[in-house]
């Protein structure tokens, strides 16, 4: 059956005259996103591969393939499916001359060692099967010396007729010179990655097909990678408007490490960002003097040190959340580590406490919890490639089941408890400026559920009180976690343990 726009509640205008297609999809708050860098997830049997593979247990490099694929990943929809995920994000599949696919030759065509366009459409079913969405890495800053357009001006100089899709600053050009500069824009210099000359209408046009291309097919959405880069007038928006028109429930999401409020205010460039800046506060009132500074990027973005207090990290999320518009809040993709960041347990050394209470807090956040992949079993690495390891199938032995069950169990409670999934989020303490409390307790409700949740980072217990006009209820029932419970004539003490959580919800007798 065809779309029709006039039936369809999407191309509508709501009584405030906000166009849908301005607004991010209703589906994302209710989602759990997994990250899948898919060279690294799973590798099928099927798939004939190159000799040239590194050992899958052996530790990452830089420029080594480890020979996961597509196919690998929907060998283990089960898995995924079972952990309550609903969503995923897949890293780059487009060829590519890299293991990470950052370094596009091709954008229509899913790279061979992954399985190649089949295998794409295979998997794309077989999620969708499951209910389970999936998003693409959009990289339109930048491509590869191996991208077709760029090769050509590679082989022909000022001559070629894609000389201007790129910003060339000089001839002959030195893309592999360790003696010369790169001569033409690359990202942050590197010469594999030569920048789009995006006011160019060809390349701009060239870009939006591919949007366009891959929404046809019937993906979910796009992460747009280093999307700040593109400083074009009009370009992000035109994006949005032409991925939009063809799914009009499509997520877009952009990987902007700082403040993103100009990207996803108005609603007419993306949906959300990575919420990096939450990653950053939650770390440094978590894992706190546990931090692993082997571990800290050299982005001043990503600000995981000092140690925060409770009122520190109190105030650092009030300032996240008005920062943004509700709806943007409710669709922001928040996570705890990535590709680019080394992974929540090492960030803590080793620590098992900080990485549960830190998938608490994920959890329980308004937005779209993003799961890095075997992060759920509590897969260790320093920064890239570190952090790219592969997933230990194999090595049971080494996976941390006290990680993966309470991954389990908080993500069951995020898909039973509509208050988890909702906006509404206030602080409840502490209340007053910051004292050295590391208690934190925050409530979360909807028109039927009402959830309190109190964390404990610290190394002391810690006993607080809870008004009863705050609660405005005498009963209580623990969801998750453990605390003690004294009713007073006006309140409830709430006594935890150091370094632990509960998980609390309110009712009636």
């Amino acid at each position: 059956m065809g779309h029709d726009p006039a039936q369809c509640e999407h191309c509508q205008k709501n009584a405030e005259g906000t166009s849908p297609l301005e607004r991010p999809p209703a589906w994302v708050a209710d989602a759990v996103f997994y990250q899948v860098f898919p060279d690294r997830f799973a590798m099928s049997d099927g798939l004939e591969k190159p000799n040239g593979l590194e050992k899958w247990s052996a530790p990452p490099t830089i420029h080594g393939y480890k020979g996961g694929d597509l196919a690998g990943i929907a060998d283990r929809l089960d898995w995924l499916t079972e952990l309550g995920i609903t969503a995923i994000y897949l890293n780059p599949i487009f060829q590519s001359g890299s293991n990470h696919r950052y370094h596009t030759h091709d954008y229509y065509r899913v790279d061979p060692l992954l399985g190649g366009n089949a295998a794409f459409d295979e998997l794309l079913g077989a999620c969708h099967a499951r209910g389970v969405r999936v998003i693409l890495d959009g990289v339109f800053n930048h491509a590869s010396r191996g991208f077709f357009q760029f090769h050509d001006v590679l082989e022909n100089g000022r001559d070629s007729p894609y000389a201007d899709w790129f910003h060339i600053h000089g001839w002959p050009l030195h893309p592999y010179s360790q003696s010369h500069p790169a001569n033409y824009e690359a990202w942050w210099g590197l010469k594999a990655l030569p920048k789009f000359n995006t006011d160019n209408p060809q390349v701009r046009e060239y870009l939006m097909e591919v949007g366009e291309y891959w929404m046809r097919k019937g993906i979910d959405g796009w992460r747009l990678d280093v999307p700040e880069e593109i400083g074009t007038p009009g370009f992000w928006e035109e994006f949005r408007q032409r991925v939009r028109t063809i799914n009009p429930e499509a997520y877009i999401v952009g990987e902007v490490w700082g403040d993103a409020s100009s990207y996803i205010a108005t609603g007419e460039r993306f949906d959300a960002t990575m919420n990096y800046q939450w990653t950053a506060a939650t770390i440094s009132y978590i894992v706190g003097g546990r931090l692993d500074h082997s571990t800290r990027l050299d982005n001043p973005l990503y600000a995981v040190a000092p140690p925060l207090d409770a009122a520190g990290y109190r105030d650092r999320i009030a300032w996240l959340l008005d920062r943004y518009p509700e709806e943007a809040t409710l669709a922001n993709l928040n996570l705890l580590d990535s590709h680019d960041t080394a992974r929540i347990r090492s960030i803590a050394s080793g620590d098992v406490d900080s990485v549960i209470l830190s998938l608490v807090l994920l959890l329980t956040f308004p937005g779209a919890p993003c799961i890095y992949y075997g992060t759920e079993v509590g897969l260790r690495g320093g920064k890239d490639p570190d952090s790219r390891r592969t997933f230990p199938w194999k090595q049971k032995a080494a996976w941390n089941t006290e990680i993966l069950t309470a991954t389990r169990e908080l993500v069951a409670l995020r898909h039973q408890h509509a208050a988890l999934r909702s906006p509404h989020y206030r602080s409840l303490w502490p209340m007053g400026p910051g004292d050295g409390t590391m208690a934190y307790a925050f409530e979360r409700w909807s028109e039927d559920d009402r959830i309190v949740v109190i964390i404990n980072a610290g190394d002391a217990t810690e006993s607080h009180p809870v008004p009863y006009e705050t609660v405005a209820s005498n009963y209580a029932e623990i969801l998750w976690g453990s605390a003690e419970f004294e009713l007073g004539k006006n309140h409830v003490r709430v006594t935890l343990p150091p370094r632990s959580a509960v998980i609390w919800r309110l009712g009636g007798e």
